[in-house]
């Protein structure tokens, strides 16, 4: 048995971007088959410059809304899994980064992990078990980072107001022996249950989510095209 988990996925409670409040989206979600739903929120230094001068936990406890709303939303769905993930962006460019492995602990105790290289970021996620990809790495906007720093890329992306050029992405993956994923980038309605990637395990947070991926879990690919 596959489970089928959002991989991708963006709430207003923290993301600008967002439109559509978890209470409402999940149990779309649900009805669609899905098991669960990762958050993967932007995480980026402007966004935590726009805080102002308070604490970094404070700061993080502010970015963990979102999540906190999906995890409040999933508890009036029976069987439905929200795990915590982020979309980091470094300094360098615009470029967009999924990890999961991640829990508040971590964030607090690691302050502006978007300063970092993403060579830097790739030796601290093989310290910490995180596993670390590239979304939508060939969108005109974006770059293909050195495949060495990845564990994996976003195969699939399916928001439809972007030309992910998905079949690149794909062949970027084959091409270098990257794990492959699909989410739907969900900001707004016309992306729900546009992608999502099968499971061979249930993961039950983000930690095992990562330990899931690193261990070949990966079993298939939904597409909204």
């Amino acid at each position: 048995m596959s489970y089928l988990f959002e991989m991708h996925y963006h709430t207003p409670q923290t993301s600008y971007c967002g439109h559509i409040p978890p209470a409402e989206a999940l149990p779309k979600y649900k009805e669609a088959g899905y098991a669960g739903v990762v958050v993967t929120d932007h995480f980026y230094k402007e966004w935590f410059d726009d805080r102002g001068e308070i604490p970094w936990e404070e700061k993080i406890d502010r970015w963990l809304a979102g999540y906190r709303a999906a995890e409040e939303a999933a508890r009036t769905l029976e069987d439905f899994t929200v795990i915590l993930g982020m979309e980091l962006r470094f300094t360098d460019n615009i470029n967009d980064h999924l990890v999961y492995g991640i829990d508040e602990a971590l964030l607090k105790e690691n302050p502006e992990l978007y300063l970092m290289t993403p060579a830097e970021f790739r030796r601290f996620a093989d310290a910490h078990g995180l596993f670390f990809a590239q979304a939508h790495p060939f969108r005109s906007v974006c770059t293909p980072r050195d495949p060495a720093v990845l564990h994996g890329v976003e195969i699939y992306n399916g928001n439809g107001r972007h030309n992910s050029h998905n079949h690149k992405a794909q062949a970027f993956a084959e091409e270098n022996g990257l794990i492959a994923l699909s989410g739907s980038d969900f900001h707004e309605w016309e992306d729900l249950c546009m992608g999502g990637t099968y499971l061979r395990e249930r993961p039950d947070d983000s930690k095992s989510l990562a330990r899931l991926l690193f261990a070949g879990g990966v079993e298939g690919f939904a597409r909204g095209e």
